[in-house]
């Protein structure tokens, strides 16, 4: 069944990620990975839009950046037009971490698609994505994939 095979899957995903960044030195988690990627690519984010970026839950996203935090890997400033919010900004630690963690994340991913053709690892990316965002719109949530 497909929710099986899924499942599995993302398994097999984990712990390759784990396998691949722990022989680099990094204790990261993959949703770490992601958080402190999305902090990268939009420097100043606040904890709500970045959980729509990596598609995470709104009300869990803050765990994952207080334990970024207590690493030294990001940090929170106090948003200058709105006091109640926080944007977050990767820390010289996360920026090296960043560096370091990246070709083992690279490796995870060649080693997920091993047994595939490249032309097949290709399509399977495309089908994950459709089938996500065809799902999305079943569920309400904003999860869009881009192609």
């Amino acid at each position: 069944m497909l929710g099986h095979l899924a499942r599995r899957f993302q398994q097999l995903a984990v712990a390759v990620f784990f396998g691949e960044v722990e022989a680099c030195g990094c204790e990261l988690t993959p949703v770490q990975y992601a958080a402190l990627l999305g902090v990268h690519h939009h420097p100043g984010i606040d904890q709500a839009t970045l959980s729509g970026i990596i598609a995470y839950d709104r009300a869990t996203i803050g765990g994952v950046v207080d334990r970024l935090k207590k690493k030294g890997l990001l940090t929170r400033k106090v948003n200058k037009k709105d006091r109640r919010a926080r944007e977050l900004y990767v820390t010289a630690v996360g920026l090296e971490t960043l560096h370091r963690i990246v070709p083992a994340v690279e490796a995870a991913q060649r080693n997920l698609a091993h047994g595939l053709t490249r032309t097949e690892a290709t399509q399977l990316m495309r089908l994950l994505r459709k089938a996500i965002n065809a799902a999305d719109g079943m569920n309400g949530t904003p999860l869009r994939i881009k192609p």
